[in-house]
């Protein structure tokens, strides 16, 4: 399956462009992490105690994988909720500075997640994706999935 949608251009976070931000703003963005988060580290080490081995961060791979089980030809990905656009329609509304950089990020992150997504299974992949909140207010459910799709294959 092909993906085929225009390419959303984000523009340079930079104050010639129009873009501002505080330097504790600055300061407070750049403590965010993108990997080893707390609800990766949680999933990862339920996994690891159910006996389930894995690599993470997988660079070989499309969209750099959180977790990969290679040997059920699994990949997952834990994604937070304001970076890849959870409940986006009513999240969108609510940005209320520098949109014409923030809205067009969060929409390529979204669209790069699906294009990964399609990278990936057309490798022979299944990709679970889970919001950090499912992780942190259900993770039994969150594995169980997992638990359920590798018994099955």
């Amino acid at each position: 399956m092909k993906y085929n949608s225009k390419r959303i251009i984000v523009p340079r976070f930079e104050e010639v462009q129009g873009f501002y931000t505080t330097k504790q703003r600055s300061n407070l963005m750049s403590k965010i992490k993108g990997k080893d988060t707390k609800p990766e580290i949680l999933f990862r080490k339920e996994l690891w105690k159910l006996g389930f081995r894995y690599r993470k961060h997988g660079k070989k791979f499309p969209g750099n994988p959180d977790i990969i089980m290679q040997k059920y030809k699994l990949i997952i990905f834990v994604d937070g909720e304001f970076w890849h656009g959870y409940n986006w329609i009513e999240k969108k509304k609510k940005i209320k500075t520098n949109r014409d950089f923030w809205i067009p990020k969060i929409e390529r992150n979204m669209q790069r997640d699906l294009e990964n997504n399609l990278k990936l299974e057309s490798l022979g992949f299944k990709v679970f994706r889970f919001w950090e909140h499912e992780i942190k207010k259900d993770l039994d459910s969150c594995i169980n999935l997992i638990i359920k799709y590798i018994s099955l294959n």
